[in-house]
């Protein structure tokens, strides 16, 4: 299958004539290719789990956990609706690039081509201090002591050894987020058993009773970021285009994939789409391919990361609730919360509670610079590279990698703590990024695609939801800001 191969393969039928959709003025126009045939779903498996592998991070760990341990249960509907928007987002990112095989960044970018600068900005801008890498280890700490500054310049430079010497870099990474989910399932079973009390199950429909209602407890940003960090968040979910092409969805097994400069077999052509034929077989074929997609997303992305923020959520509540252990949404509330859960549950599980933590926290920094590298890569060499054969996008790939341990690791050697308030904030800036691609989104897959396979119905009436959800929230929190600060 062309998935399972790094070398771009020419679909059937791609000369002639052009898909008259998709705008060509700064993007050369897309032909038309036959769509692969369907993969059985067992073989589809693995790019919802690279994103719930993300998504279960500091929203699943310390914000939702903390919010329940303050204000109870009640405002868990949130998160439940937070992750299911994101399941719309994140499909009619999919719906693109399984029907043209190009990322949805480079679509917005056909209609306008500065889309493709801004969300390089808006990748790299909240990601560029090693946030979660410091997580984990200021984590870490609570186990074995140390400089956690030091140790997330060690973490940093072994995610960049990971990333730039593996032949084909997406295997790498989802064989890292397998091992993320599986013991992020271990954890939450023995949480589920061990750890919460019958009365704190007894309390959970609160979440249900508790809907349309917001915590005055809980300030505005904490809300903004534990609604963004509900599932993936920010220009991550976008990345997902690059993950399904990778692995060979849809008209992506026609793409090259990313491999080591070093260790893999490198091609210079630029990521431009091949729209799927428009006839009866072939667009049949693209139905079984979005149904088998949503299927994966459904069971790997929205299954584990509600069941993450409930139980996480549950076990604090059980334990902390009313404690008052933390002022805020911070690394003192993770550290009193291991002490409490070895005093009230076991020793050991406090212990397990930390390991889980830090590791689950390194392995989110792993996904976080390779999405980050991922996307710039692709909107360089498609927009602006494409015709260098010389700067492939792998190439471009392996500097955008270093160049974010560099100059993470230089912040840390400066000395600079990483608290929880700067994830905050860069779950509050992607929350105003998912209103601007909510928006695009709409146009992309109205306006790029065929009829016979553009958004329609109920997810398009989710698309303009999530604008509305999204908007709501980020303007708040610019108002509330503009009302603090003046």
């Amino acid at each position: 299958m062309a998935g399972s191969v790094s070398t771009r393969e020419e679909p059937a039928g791609a000369e002639g004539d052009y898909a008259p959709e998709p705008p060509s003025r700064h993007v050369p126009p897309m032909a038309y290719g036959d769509m692969p045939e369907p993969l059985p779903f067992r073989k589809i498996l693995g790019p919802s789990v690279i994103l719930a592998g993300l998504g279960v991070g500091s929203g699943e760990y310390i914000i939702w956990p903390y919010i329940s341990s303050n204000v109870g249960l009640g405002f868990l509907w949130a998160a439940v609706l937070g992750v299911t928007i994101q399941y719309f987002l994140n499909m009619e990112i999919e719906r693109y690039t399984l029907a043209t095989g190009e990322t949805a960044v480079v679509g917005f970018a056909r209609f306008w081509k500065p889309w493709g600068i801004l969300f390089c900005i808006f990748t790299i801008v909240p990601n560029v201090w090693p946030g979660w890498g410091t997580a984990g280890a200021t984590i870490f700490t609570y186990l074995v002591g140390g400089d956690p500054n030091v140790i997330s310049i060690i973490l940093l430079i072994s995610i960049g050894a990971a990333l730039t010497a593996s032949p084909v870099v997406y295997q790498t990474l989802e064989r890292a987020e397998f091992v993320k989910v599986g013991l992020t399932i271990v954890f939450l079973t023995i949480a589920v058993f061990a750890g919460i009390k019958a009365s704190a199950w007894a309390d959970l429909p609160d979440a249900v009773t508790g809907i349309g209602q917001i915590p005055d407890e809980v300030p505005i940003a904490t809300i903004l970021a534990g609604l963004v960090f509900a599932g993936a968040g920010g220009a991550n979910n976008l990345v997902q285009s690059n993950w399904i092409r990778d692995k060979g969805f849809g008209m992506g097994a026609y793409i090259p994939r990313i491999v080591s400069p070093i260790t893999g077999e490198d091609q210079a052509a630029p990521s431009t789409g091949i729209m799927v034929r428009q006839d009866e077989e072939n667009i049949g074929r693209f139905n079984v391919w979005f149904k088998q997609a949503s299927k994966e997303q459904l069971v790997s992305f929205w299954l584990i990361c509600v069941a993450s923020i409930v139980i996480f959520s549950v076990l604090a509540y059980s334990t902390v609730f009313g404690q008052d252990i933390a002022e805020e949404a911070n690394f003192d509330f993770i550290e009193a919360e291991g002490n409490v859960l070895k005093d009230v549950v076991a020793p050991w599980f406090g212990t397990f509670f930390w390991i889980f933590g830090s590791l689950s926290l390194s392995l989110v920094a792993l996904g976080v610079v390779d999405y980050v590298s991922r996307l710039v890569a692709d909107v360089i060499k498609t927009l602006y590279l494409r015709d260098n054969e010389k700067q492939t996008e792998s190439r471009l790939y392996f500097v955008v990698v270093w160049s974010m341990i560099v100059i993470g690791s230089f912040v840390l050697l400066l000395g600079f703590d990483q608290p929880l308030i700067l994830l905050v904030l860069s779950a509050c800036l992607n929350g105003m990024v998912m209103f601007v691609y909510s928006i695009l989104l709409i146009r992309l897959n109205r306006r790029s695609l065929p009829k016979a396979i553009r958004v329609t119905g109920l997810r398009l009436g989710m698309l303009c939801f999530a604008v509305c959800f999204y908007g709501f929230f980020a303007g708040w929190l610019i108002i509330v800001q503009i009302g603090d600060n003046f």
